[in-house]
């Protein structure tokens, strides 16, 4: 049985085939079904109203169950950007390490009590006929000095942030940590239970 996650992003697909390892179901990307210019405008005003936009268009797109989520860091010193546009952040031609960067320079004269952040991700999960279930995972943490460079288990803004009660970064702590603890991880967790009753009734 496949599952289609709504993502070109390969960091992203990896943490969701280990994130829902226990799920019956064979885990797929965009790219792996032919969609490989598919992409899907987030036009909505939260997490929740991009996601739910997403996954309709993924499923009806792959003729299959699929699951996208929305997600960003909120930072509390940026008066909660970069937000819903974390993946948009700065200018068009910004890989991730320059968003990064970016963000670095913009905090760079904010202090440690200052520096408060939180991960938000929304999981949506839906059928090609529009039948839509949503869960909503948070991190609390804040952003570190300077860019972790020396993890390798992470992407997007995770060399920046640091979880709540740590002191690395979620590209620095072991991958079996960062799911326990991330925002999409979280969000995860709650929809696996869904997952698995569809599975059982032969849904996807």
């Amino acid at each position: 049985m496949d599952l289609l996650i709504g993502t070109h992003n390969k960091g992203k697909l990896r943490e969701y085939r280990e994130l829902l390892a226990e799920v019956s179901v064979r885990v797929v990307g965009l790219d792996d079904i032919g969609l490989h210019e598919f992409e899907v405008e987030e036009t909505g005003d939260t997490f929740e109203d991009n996601a739910r936009l997403k996954v309709l268009a993924y499923a009806q797109a792959g003729g299959m169950w699929a699951l996208a989520d929305d997600s960003g860091l909120a930072v509390d010193a940026l008066d909660g950007h970069p937000g819903l546009y974390s993946a948009r952040f700065g200018t068009p031609d910004m890989d991730e390490r320059d968003r990064r960067l970016l963000l670095l320079s913009e905090m760079q004269n904010v202090p440690a009590d200052k520096r408060t952040a939180r991960f938000i991700c929304v999981i949506a999960v839906a059928n090609p006929s529009k039948r839509t279930f949503t869960t909503t995972g948070t991190c609390e943490g804040h952003i570190a000095f300077q860019e972790d460079t020396v993890g390798k288990n992470g992407f997007g803004y995770d060399p920046v942030f640091i979880p709540e009660g740590y002191d690395q970064t979620f590209a620095s702590l072991p991958q079996e940590v960062k799911h326990r603890l991330s925002h999409r991880g979280r969000a995860a967790a709650e929809i696996i239970p869904l997952l698995k009753q569809l599975v059982v009734q032969e849904d996807i």
